[in-house]
């Protein structure tokens, strides 16, 4: 690195520096015709030296001489003079002084800086992983300060280096760049890393299982841990998993084991009694379990005092047997347990214990059993006596006279059960079906099917294919020689859960279709229920109610609706469950013509006008117009028109004009009176005099509007004739004075005509 303090240069003078510093430059004096400034008076201060006693009591204690030197500095400058003189150096540059390009700025720069220019400016800056000014300090940053899992991510260690760090991952995690260190900014993380890969990492027996960061080991089914806990590590525990191995089994007094046997786990041992004993056939077996021990068998081997043999049945439900006597008593107690099972399955099993006492050695008992039923009867001695169970099975007759006779019973909506009397096993049977159906809301609905079914079962279930909401009747006949044997029994179906009703649509204002998805060619029944309302008349409601039939796949049909109204139909097909609901909405019509009392005027002065409020029977009523139009317009002047405008608005006389508007809010219930030409407003509208001259057709007007469809009605209320035009208002006038001179009544009536 470049010394700050350059060495003396060739051709300068050297002389003893501030306070006689030895090695300073000696600078020629400043006259008038020389540059420059001298020093500041903050520096002539700074290597002024130090005055007062205290300054010299320093200056001994530091062993030099109050100039700089000491001992074992004699002849360098201090380190504290150094310091001055780079400052004073720098200070020079700044100000332009001469001298200031003596020290390089790139020169003074850390080690662990970098020189950089900007703007013809040198500056010095730390290096990456370092901080400070890059000149007199450049100190290593420890990026590991904030953590390992906020530097590194989670599983990891973090280690600091000069300029840098580097991170490593946990025990049990592996970095996913495969390396063994890594930075984090390029996106790499520590993974756990899957140890039970490495096969027989659990030793002998145990089997590994994948932890977060680590791994666990278990004994394998058969295999019991021993020395050590489970779960284990093979690193940290002593563990073994051992074979399960249960021993010997336990022995059963007078009782042996059958066959051979292995004392692993899940190995079972078969007993028996001795000759001589005998026990029940439970509990005759043993396991090894998986705590390395034997089931203990509850066999009891008992002495046998009597033997049973020779059982056989008599007059079909008679039963005898044979005693072999050991040490018996002059009369024995046998009991006999029978279990049997009739050859209809839906019937109870038949269960019964019967005590017999007998000193007999050929025993026998006659049993109340069912006909035609499987049988399993187990006869032994009862205590103190102990013998052997002797069982026999058999099966009882069937009544063959009543193998004609059966009963039909719903087993659900569809299927029927039949039950035939006859115990006989295995004998085939042929029924015939015949199944007659109708709706009792469709005169010419039928629906007839017959069928044969043949079984051996002797309480077969036969399903019909039967339609919704049909009442049906079933007559089913058993053939068999020499007779045949018939049942009927009714069977009502339900409506269909599932809707066939589907596609319904609205066209016309008040016509429906609709898709049916019924049985082909089947007429269907419709059901229609219509209620209407109507928002702007409560007193209104309609309600209709009435069926059709139709075999259509696309019914249609038009309904009789009141126009302006909101209805809800209700549409059921009586086969279907439920109902399809649709609402619609009719259109206003035209609403009933104004009633009016006509007039004609000639000359005369016009009536007033009397306008009474008509109900709303075709849709709301809107407003109520007046209006004025020539004579000529009254045969070709269209109801609905919007031509005639307000009378300001009315350029000619061509067309006419609106004399007044009411809302229908405002018209009351009984009636109200207007005089065309009274200079009032009427809504927005000026209800202008007439001219005089002209003739007009005076007509009232009504408007209904509703969902963005507008209907007129129109009366002509009056024509007025003729050239002198006079008004109940202007006649008033002239009542209100008497006739004083024609002067006077010439004046008011030309006054009156010319407002």
């Amino acid at each position: 690195m470049n010394d700050p303090f350059p060495a003396r240069r060739p051709g300068r003078e050297e002389g003893p520096g501030p306070r006689g510093l030895p090695g300073t430059p000696r600078r020629p004096p400043l006259s008038r015709k020389q540059p420059g400034r001298p020093p500041p008076r903050d520096a002539r201060r700074l290597i002024s030296a130090p005055r007062g006693p205290q300054a010299e009591s320093r200056v001994r204690r530091e062993g030099g001489d109050g100039m700089g030197r000491g001992p074992r500095d004699a002849g360098r400058p201090s380190r504290r003079l150094l310091r001055f003189l780079l400052l004073f150096s720098l200070a020079r540059s700044a100000t332009g002084a001469p001298g200031a390009d003596v020290l390089d700025v790139c020169a003074t720069c850390h080690e662990h800086a970098t020189c950089q220019e900007r703007q013809g400016k040198k500056f010095c800056i730390c290096n990456y992983g370092f901080i400070g000014n890059g000149r007199i300090q450049c100190v290593d940053k420890n990026e590991c300060q904030f953590g390992a899992t906020v530097v590194c991510g989670n599983h990891t260690s973090c280690h600091n280096t000069l300029g840098g760090f580097y991170c490593i991952c946990l025990e049990g995690f592996q970095a996913t760049n495969n390396n063994k260190t890594f930075i984090p900014n390029d996106g790499t993380f520590c993974k756990d890393i899957d140890e039970c890969e490495v096969s027989g990492l659990c030793r002998h027996g145990g089997r590994c299982v994948n932890t977060h960061g680590s791994f666990e080991c278990y004994c394998m089914d058969g295999y019991l841990p021993k020395n050590g806990p489970e779960p284990f590590h093979p690193a940290r525990d002593a563990t073994s998993c051992t074979e399960i191995d249960c021993g010997t089994p336990p022995e059963v007094s007078n009782g042996y084991i059958i066959g051979n046997y292995t004392s692993r786990l899940g190995s079972q041992v078969r007993y028996a009694c001795r000759e001589g004993f005998f026990s029940d056939p439970e509990d005759t077996v043993s396991s090894c379990t998986a705590l390395g021990m034997w089931e203990f068998p509850k066999l009891y081997c008992q002495e046998i005092t009597t033997e049973i043999s020779n059982v056989s049945v008599f007059n079909n439900t008679c039963i005898r047997w044979q005693i072999i006597p050991g040490r018996m008593h002059s009369t024995t107690v046998y009991v006999i347990y029978i279990k049997g099972q009739r050859l209809d399955p839906v019937e109870s099993a038949h269960v019964k214990t019967v005590n017999l006492t007998t000193g007999s050695w050929t025993p026998e008992v006659c049993l109340e059993l069912y006909q035609g039923a499987n049988y399993t009867v187990s006869i032994s001695t009862a205590p103190p006596g102990r013998s052997v169970p002797a069982i026999i099975e058999f099966q009882t007759a069937d009544d063959l006279l009543k193998d004609g006779i059966f009963s039909i019973s719903i087993f659900n909506e569809t299927c029927l059960k039949l039950k035939r009397h006859s115990r006989r096993v295995g004998s085939e049977r042929m029924y015939q079906f015949q199944v007659l159906g109708q709706r009792w809301y469709l005169d010419n609905f039928y629906h007839a099917t017959s069928f044969n079914f043949t079984t051996r079962e002797r309480a077969p279930v036969v399903c019909l294919h039967l339609y919704p909401a049909t009442d049906y009747t079933v007559n089913v006949t058993l053939l068999v020689s020499p007779g045949q044997h018939s049942e009927q029994i009714t069977v009502t179906t339900a409506p269909a859960v599932k809707q066939i009703i589907s596609n319904i649509s609205v066209f016309n204002d008040t016509c429906l279709r609709w898709r049916s998805k019924k049985i082909a060619d089947l007429e269907e029944m419709y059901l229609f229920h219509i209620w209407g309302w109507r928002w702007y008349q409560e007193e209104f409601a309609q309600e209709m109610v009435f069926n059709i039939t139709t075999s259509s796949w696309a019914p249609e049909i038009c309904l009789d609706l009141q126009p302006g109204t909101n209805y809800n139909v209700s549409l059921l097909a009586l086969s279907s469950e439920r109902p399809v609901l649709v609402s619609l909405t009719t259109e206003i019509t035209e609403p009933p013509l104004p009633e009016v009392e006509f007039f004609t005027v000639h000359g005369g002065p016009l009536p007033r006008l009397r306008l009474r409020k008509i109900k709303e029977k075709n849709g709301p009523i809107s407003s109520y117009q007046v209006l004025v139009l020539p004579l000529a317009l009254q045969s070709t002047f269209p109801c609905d028109s919007e031509r005639a405008t307000s009378f300001f608005s009315n350029t000619t006389d061509a067309d006419g004009y609106v004399a007044a508007e009411l809302l229908a809010k405002d018209v009351p219930d009984d009636a109200m009176e207007i005089s065309v030409g009274d200079r009032l407003y009427y809504g927005k509208y000026y209800n202008a005099p007439l001219k005089r001259g002209n003739d007009y057709c005076i007509i009232l007007r009504i408007t209904s509007e509703w969902n963005k469809v507008r209907r007129c009605s129109c009366a002509v209320w009056a024509q007025v004739k003729g050239k002198g035009i006079f008004s109940l208002r202007m006649l008033s006038l002239f009542l209100l004075f008497p006739i004083c001179s024609l002067k006077r009544m010439l004046m008011i009536f030309f006054l009156n005509c010319h407002r």
